[in-house]
């Protein structure tokens, strides 16, 4: 067992109303989807983007005759795959040239073409310091759920009717707004196999993203620290029964161990694929099978290690009326994440299986690469 200490993380000030920064990043997420543009303010300067995985030829050709600086943003993890020179914070722009396709673009920002179009760069970055839309310009990528890429100029005349335009600065602090708007929806109980007294709690955020759900098994004393597993979905393994990772075992096993010991809390987070979402961790499997090892594969995407946050976890726990945990994991970066966000963890409880013929490898890169303590 292992004692924690921790401290909480201050929140970032607040400077628009939270509805409207929600209301305004939904409606970007949309258009970034679409293959639309977004207008990102800075300050007084507006740069028109696009998302390099939907961006289209009729798109990006409007880009070029506009005749503004236009680059392709990248994160640093992306660019050292590419061996960029990385001169700037967050991302690094490469200028665009003006025959550049669409198919130019993805072959850039999708480390599974790679071995198709293994012929690129070499790429000169920019220098320069950068307007906050570009980082602001990945992030709402991420946020959609598509290639941590974006294809940024700066914006001349008049704003299009019906374009989207949001600031900078609102994109980069969704986070942290989002979870503030988490409401339980519902709750009823529902017995499963081997703990047949327990109850499923929705959360619901109001973006209308993905549900999160606490399975809450027996009735654990809200007074007392409560035997708690955070579990990420895994649609390949929980649902799937998939061999390359562990995720259904760890499920299964922790309900297993939360009912013998008499009671006590999982919360069933949608942050599939350590947060970068079902279709990029596909494509992170691609690139597992040309011998990259999962945290590896993630980071020639361009997204860190690890992109999941525990805000939402926290808020879950505190609506249901638990401040004080003991946490199921063999994580030690989810004791720090927790505790961060204001839940004081007492004790971490072991949690691990062994793996098999196709998650060997996988098992030994959290331990070995990821500090898990398997």
């Amino acid at each position: 067992m292992t004692k924690v200490r921790t401290k909480a993380r201050k929140k970032p000030a607040r400077h628009a109303p939270r509805h409207s920064v929600v209301d305004a990043v939904i409606r970007a997420v949309d258009a970034f989807r679409r293959g639309e543009p977004v207008l990102i303010r800075d300050g007084a300067r507006v740069h028109r983007a696009f998302a390099a995985e939907t961006i289209g030829d009729g798109g990006l050709k409007a880009l070029i005759r506009a005749r503004a600086p236009l680059h392709l943003v990248l994160t640093h993890a992306r660019a050292r795959t590419l061996k960029i020179r990385v001169y700037t914070p967050d991302v690094v722009a490469l200028p665009l040239v003006p025959d550049t396709t669409a198919v130019m673009l993805r072959a850039i920002a999708d480390p599974t073409e790679d071995l198709a179009f293994p012929m690129k760069g070499p790429f000169q970055a920019e220098r320069r310091n950068l307007s906050r839309a570009y980082a602001a310009s990945v992030k709402l990528a991420k946020l959609s759920g598509l290639l941590p890429a974006a294809v940024v100029a700066a914006a001349a005349g008049k704003r299009a009717r019906n374009s989207i335009a949001i600031g900078a600065a609102d994109i980069m602090r969704y986070d942290d707004e989002i979870v503030e708007t988490l409401k339980m929806v519902t709750r009823a109980r529902v017995p499963l196999e081997g703990a047949e007294r327990t109850e499923l709690v929705s959360f619901r955020p109001v973006d209308g993203g993905p549900e999160h759900y606490a399975i809450i098994v027996g009735t654990p004393e809200t007074h007392a620290p409560v035997l708690t597993r955070l579990h990420s979905e895994c649609f390949t393994g929980d649902l799937l029964a998939s061999l390359k990772c562990d995720c259904g075992n760890q499920l299964r096993g922790a309900i297993k161990a939360i009912a013998a010991e008499g009671g006590g809390i999982l919360l069933y987070l949608a942050q599939e694929g350590r947060g970068i979402g079902l279709i990029n961790k596909l494509r992170a499997y691609r690139l597992q099978d040309q011998g990259f090892d999962t945290l590896a594969a993630n980071e020639r995407l361009g997204f860190e290690a690890d992109e999941r946050l525990y805000g939402i976890a926290a808020k879950m726990l505190k609506t249901l009326g638990y401040t004080k945990v003991r946490l199921l994991t063999n994580n030690p970066d989810k004791l720090e994440a927790l505790a961060a966000e204001g839940i004081e963890v007492v004790e971490r409880v072991p949690h691990a299986f062994p793996g098999g013929e196709h998650s060997r490898a996988y098992l030994r890169t959290k331990a070995e690469r990821a500090g898990h303590l398997l």
